[in-house]
Order: structure tokens, then C-alpha cells, then sequence
């Protein structure tokens, strides 16, 4: 009757005590100690979907979403929990009536009578899926950080490390410790433009994201590509906090790149490019030369001799000959053109840097006479040669293949007449490239052989009339040819190197010819001697300082010409090399003013002494306005930086008038003289021949 009493009173109690917690929100269970379900709250009927008479007094199983739990060992675990008084919280997988399977919070608790019996248990629980699976996804993120391949680092707004990655810190050597907090400019490896990064910037900020390839700095200091993926975190009010940067070296991936691309572009034994790089490079010059209207030509070399000693010393021995044969031809070339090997013993090079059709011929000639220097291979002198083929670029053709297939046939052209040389494909180029070597043999003859004489131009004063100097013009007589126009000859010598001979001739020859009209005793005059740009040398100077020394004349007695273009190379140089002149007390005149490129802030800083208006704007005056305009310009600029004005090439008293009101200081040209030689000259000065004004 007692223990009747004490069940029914538990009963109630447990009863009262549900319907206590039917008002509770969170999702409450009950568990008698057989693991029934005995309570059932609204907050469960939510999460679990099943309503309270579904659920009381079923086995609490029916909720459990691991399948292989039988119900005997859930019996025991709830056995445990009744035995024990204390609560305990789990984080388990519960399954819903509609077969959805999430993750909750399980807090629980005995319910105890009130002499301390257990008389079920309490569970509370709670849908945590999101937070587990957020959690999860945290989980996830920090092995892969910490386990990624790639290397990571995350800066702030600030551009301040806040985290790196081990892979990072394997590939840029650093420690976590040497780099939090540091700025991230520290991985510049300065191989970009400032542009570069500004594109990469710009791209973040406009889609948040860019991936390309960055060139990056070790702990060591040593610079390495990486390929990076660069994005952008931002906070609500869409400012950007965060930046991330997933790189990976592709050092090895550059090398292995390299190494395809030089066995697909380059000749593996002369490491000279072969015949499909050649043809790219062909075609982007020929764009290019039809863009600024360049000249340009094919050379296609086959070397003579060569298979003899291919076959009678071996492939190894010819193997030796082909690269030192390249090496020479690399030599004998400027930077813009390019040298390739076809194969076997023939090699193309193209010329598509020059506006004259006769550069080819000077470049054929040169490589003729470098290949016919003998070659030494393993202690043996071995002769070789070479016959060339020439095309030209516009006049025989505009394309690749057809200049191509036309330098080769006039290389067989060349190849038949048994010696070393060259040929061009049209008749015509053959002819002038024949004619110009005929040229340049009988000038270097000439000079050898002393034909060079020297005219002298007068130059004569505006004020007076009277003649103050000359201008010393070379002359050419050469027994066969007769008077060489130096219009012919001059540029000839320029391009061949022969002009500073010539100017050294000249420079000697003037001076002696002052000494002598010192000694006779005519006034001084002041000889003027044009400079080429191969002549303005820093022992430019000491040279003339010598000179003047020998022939015993003061510096009044020579004035040096030059050019605007040369004004133009190597511009400090010059200045010091011309101030070195001025503190000799040698005049220095600007040759050809107008015509050229000359800056006029450049102007203003060389010490020169006279202005030459050129012929070509004297030439039409005082009828051309564009040509009075220019000369009036001339006149006023140098009057305003004081220096003198001649003008030179004038033939009419229309000009000399003209040129007069305009303030010109001196003229020279046939109105008063031709050119004339060393004797008239002086019989000109010694008479007294003024120019009437």
C-alpha cells in the first residue's frame, strides 16, 4: 500500500512537472529509466515534426540517425545516464519525421523526487547544424591552410602581414615570426613596372579578384616567378579589410618552358634561332618596314668548303666550324638584325633596320671578308668562304617566302661563278653594289695614292665685303674617273669608315697650307674643316692641339664645322669635348642649321661661335615666304644667343640683299666665288677681291 502510494506520488509529480515544461520554448524530452519516451514538449514537436502522441511512449530510438545503433545499446546508455546524477551535454545526430538528418546540442538532465531518486531524464536539445557546419568549414579552412601546397598570406587594410601559410614560408624562406606584421611590399622583386601593379590594383578593386604571374624576392634576395591569385575581402560597408594571396613557384615550370622553347626556336648546336622563329621574326619585321616605310634585305649565306672538311675531318670538326661560324656572323651584326641557321651549312640574315638599298652590300662584304678569314679548329687552319644571295625588300619582294626563295637563287648566282662574294637578285642592285665596291677600292686607292686634293671656298664679310676666310672642301681626281663629285664619294667614305682618314688628311693638309700663307704672309683667315660624327672622338682636342703645334698657327687660323645630328649622340660628351675646344680658342661652327633635330634647349648649351644657314633654305629665297620666314628665324635666334651667321650656297644679288636686311654676317657661295684651289685663293686675298655691297 506504501509503495502505491510513492508511485503515484512520483507520477504526479512527473506529470505536474511536464506540463511545467509544455510552456518551456526550447525542445524538452523525457526518458523514463527503459528509455521511453514519456514527455514531449511543443518546442520538440517543432524540431522533430512528430506530435506529442506520435512520440509518448515510444523508444527513443525512433529519433536516433545512426541505423547500426541497435536499441539495446541505447537501453544501456540511458541505464548509465539514470545511474549517474550529474548532467552531461553532447553534440549528436538526430534524425526529423521527414528523414532529415542534423546536427544538436543534447544537455541532460536528471529529474529527481524528493528523497533524491532519479525518476527520468531531462533532454534538452538544440539545432546546431549550421554552427557545426560553420564550425566544420573553419575546421576544414585550417587544414587546408595549414596543409595547402600553395603558399598563403593574408594582409590587412594596411598592407601588414597577419598570417602566412608553412607552404609560404618553404618558398620564401622566411619564418611566421619574420614576417606578421610586416609589410608585404618586402616580396617586390622590382622585375615589374609601376604599371603593372597599378593594372593588378585596379582589377581588385573593380571585380575583387586577379590571378596572373608575379615576379617575387627570397629571404636570400633571390627573385623568382610565381603564379598568383589575388582577392579582396570587404566589410559591410564594402570597404576592403582584408587582401589574400595564394602563390606557387613556377621556377621549374619557367626552366622546363625555356628549355621548349629554345629546342622549339633555336638551333641546339649554334644557339642561333632556327628556321620557324626565323620565319616569325621575318614576318614581324616586314610589318614593321611596311609600317615606316624602311628598306630592308635577306642574306642567305652557304658556306664554301665545307663539305670536304665535313667529310674528310668529321661531323665533330664540322660541328666546331658551324659554331664558330655563327659566332662570327653575330659579331659582324648590329643589335636590330637577325642571324638564324637553316640548317646544314646555310644561314639567313636579315637586315630590316636601314633606309638604303645599299646597306646589304656593305653588310655581304663584310661578312665575305670575315668568313674568308681562316678558322682555326683543334690546331688545324681551315679556309672556308661563303657565297651570298641578296634580296631586297621592297624592290623584289614583300613577303617572306618570296624573298626568301629569291635570296636563294641568288645565291646559286653567286655559288656559280667559284669564288667567294655576293649577289643580288636584280640586275640593277647587282650593278650599283658592283659599282660601289669599283667605288670604294679606287678611294682607298686614292687616298693611298694622294688623288684627294683640297678647294677652297671664300667666305666673305657683310660689312665690308671682304674676304675673311674659306671653307676647305675636299676634291677628288682620279685618273680613270676623272672628277669625283663629293656628293658621290663622301657618303661613301661615311658609311665605310674611310671619312676619318680623309679628315685627318684634311685637317693636316689645311694646316700645312695655313702655315704657308703665314710664312708668304697674308693676314690670318680662318680656314674652316668640315667633321663628320666619326670624327668627333674624345682625342678630338689634343689632336688639333698638335696639329697647331706642328705648323706653328695660332688657333685663329682654323675653325672646325659640324653637323646638327652629331650634337644629338652622346650629348655631355660632346658638350665637354667642345668646351675642351672653346678653351683652346677654336671656333665652332653649326653646319647645316635647320635641317636636322637639334633641340633649342641643347642649343643654347654648346659653345658655338657661328650659325651656317643651309643652301637649301638660301636656295629659293627671297621668293619662298616658308624659306624667308625660316632664314629670318635663323638670323634672330642667333643674334639673341650672339653668335654669328653665314649663310651659305648664295648665287644671286636678290639673296645677298635679302640676306643683308635680315642682318646676316657673313655669306659664302658662287655669287662671289667657286670653290677654288690653294693658289687662286691666295691670289684673291693678295689682290684685295671684295664682294660689292
Amino acid at each position: 500500500m506504501i509503495e502505491r502510494r510513492q508511485d503515484g506520488a512520483r507520477r504526479e509529480q512527473l506529470r505536474q512537472q511536464l506540463q511545467i515544461l509544455d510552456h518551456v520554448q526550447g525542445s524538452i524530452i523525457t526518458l523514463d529509466v527503459n528509455a521511453m519516451v514519456t514527455g514531449w514538449n511543443h518546442g520538440a514537436e517543432r524540431l522533430f515534426g512528430y506530435t506529442t502522441v506520435e512520440a509518448i511512449g515510444r523508444h527513443v530510438a525512433f529519433i536516433y540517425a545512426d541505423d547500426n545503433i541497435s536499441q539495446a545499446e541505447v537501453d544501456a546508455e540511458v541505464a548509465a545516464q539514470f545511474a549517474q546524477s550529474d548532467r552531461r551535454e553532447l553534440e549528436v545526430l538526430r534524425r526529423r519525421k521527414n528523414g532529415q538528418v542534423f546536427w544538436a546540442s543534447l544537455l541532460l538532465s536528471p529529474m529527481q523526487s524528493e528523497n533524491g531518486e532519479t525518476i527520468a531524464l531531462i533532454a534538452y536539445l538544440t539545432d546546431i547544424t549550421e554552427r557545426h557546419q560553420a564550425d566544420e568549414m573553419s575546421r576544414l579552412n585550417s587544414r587546408i591552410f595549414r596543409q595547402s601546397q600553395e603558399g598563403i598570406m593574408i594582409t590587412d587594410a594596411d598592407k601588414e602581414i597577419v598570417s602566412v601559410n608553412p607552404a609560404f614560408c618553404r618558398i620564401t624562406g622566411y619564418q611566421p615570426d619574420e614576417l606578421i606584421n610586416k609589410n608585404r611590399d618586402l616580396f617586390r622583386s622590382n622585375r615589374h613596372e609601376a604599371d603593372y601593379y597599378k593594372r593588378i590594383r585596379d582589377e581588385l578593386l573593380r571585380v575583387g579578384y586577379w590571378q596572373g604571374e608575379l615576379w617575387s624576392r627570397r629571404r636570400d634576395g633571390e627573385i623568382f616567378p610565381a603564379w598568383a591569385s589575388i582577392g579582396v575581402v570587404r566589410d559591410a560597408s564594402n570597404k576592403i579589410t582584408n587582401t589574400f594571396f595564394n602563390i606557387s613557384d613556377i621556377t621549374e615550370r619557367k626552366r622546363a618552358e625555356g628549355a621548349m622553347h629554345q629546342l622549339a626556336y633555336y638551333d641546339d648546336l649554334t644557339n642561333l634561332p632556327n628556321r620557324a622563329l626565323f620565319r616569325r621574326l621575318l614576318d614581324q619585321a616586314l610589318l614593321e618596314a611596311q609600317r615606316l616605310k624602311l628598306h630592308g634585305a635577306l642574306l642567305f649565306i652557304d658556306l664554301n668548303r665545307f663539305k670536304p672538311i665535313n667529310d674528310t675531318l668529321g661531323h665533330t670538326t664540322g660541328d666546331k666550324v658551324l659554331h664558330e661560324v655563327a659566332d662570327r656572323l653575330r659579331n659582324c651584326l648590329r643589335g636590330a638584325d637577325v642571324v638564324a641557321r637553316l640548317g646544314g651549312d646555310e644561314f639567313v640574315v636579315a637586315l630590316f633596320d636601314t633606309t638604303e638599298r645599299e646597306h646589304a652590300a656593305l653588310v655581304a662584304q663584310k661578312l665575305v671578308a670575315e668568313l674568308e678569314v681562316p678558322l682555326v679548329i683543334d690546331d688545324t687552319e681551315l679556309a672556308l668562304g661563303a657565297a651570298i644571295g641578296i634580296a631586297v625588300y621592297p624592290d623584289d619582294a614583300t613577303d617572306a617566302d618570296t624573298l626568301l626563295r629569291l635570296a636563294d637563287i641568288a645565291m646559286y648566282r653567286a655559288k656559280r661563278s667559284g669564288t667567294d662574294g655576293f649577289c643580288f637578285y636584280s640586275n640593277d642592285m647587282n650593278l650599283r653594289a658592283v659599282g660601289r665596291l669599283s667605288l670604294e677600292a679606287h678611294l682607298r686607292r686614292g687616298i693611298e695614292r694622294h688623288e684627294l686634293q683640297l678647294h677652297y671656298q671664300p667666305k666673305v664679310s657683310l660689312v665690308d665685303g671682304k674676304i675673311i676666310g674659306a671653307e676647305a672642301l675636299v676634291r677628288w681626281q682620279n685618273p680613270e674617273r676623272g672628277m669625283v663629285s663629293p656628293g658621290d664619294f663622301i657618303p661613301l667614305a661615311e658609311e665605310t669608315g674611310l671619312v676619318v682618314q680623309i679628315t685627318h688628311w684634311v685637317l693636316e693638309e689645311t694646316c700645312a697650307q695655313a702655315s704657308r700663307w703665314q710664312q708668304a704672309g697674308l693676314p690670318p683667315l680662318r680656314i674652316a674643316v668640315n667633321l663628320s660624327a666619326r670624327d668627333f672622338s674624345p682625342g678630338l682636342p689634343q689632336r688639333i692641339v698638335g696639329l697647331l703645334e706642328r705648323h706653328g698657327l695660332s688657333s685663329d687660323w682654323l675653325e672646325l664645322e659640324i653637323t646638327e645630328g652629331m650634337l644629338m649622340n652622346n650629348v655631355d660628351q660632346v658638350i665637354n669635348m667642345m668646351d675642351q675646344l672653346k678653351a683652346l680658342d677654336i671656333n665652332l661652327s653649326l653646319d647645316d642649321f635647320g635641317t636636322g633635330y637639334s633641340s633649342l634647349s641643347y642649343l643654347k648649351r654648346f659653345p658655338i661661335h657661328t650659325l651656317k644657314i643651309d643652301r637649301s633654305f638660301v636656295m629659293h629665297i627671297p621668293k619662298d615666304l616658308d624659306d624667308c620666314a625660316i632664314a629670318g628665324a635663323i638670323v634672330s635666334m642667333s643674334k639673341a644667343l650672339k653668335h654669328k651667321v653665314i649663310a651659305e650656297g648664295v648665287e644671286s644679288i636678290e639673296q645677298l640683299d635679302f640676306l643683308r636686311q635680315l642682318g646676316c654676317d657673313e655669306i659664302q657661295g658662287y655669287l662671289f666665288s667657286a670653290p677654288v684651289n690653294s693658289e687662286k685663293f691666295e691670289a684673291m686675298v693678295r689682290e684685295g677681291k671684295s664682294l660689292a655691297l
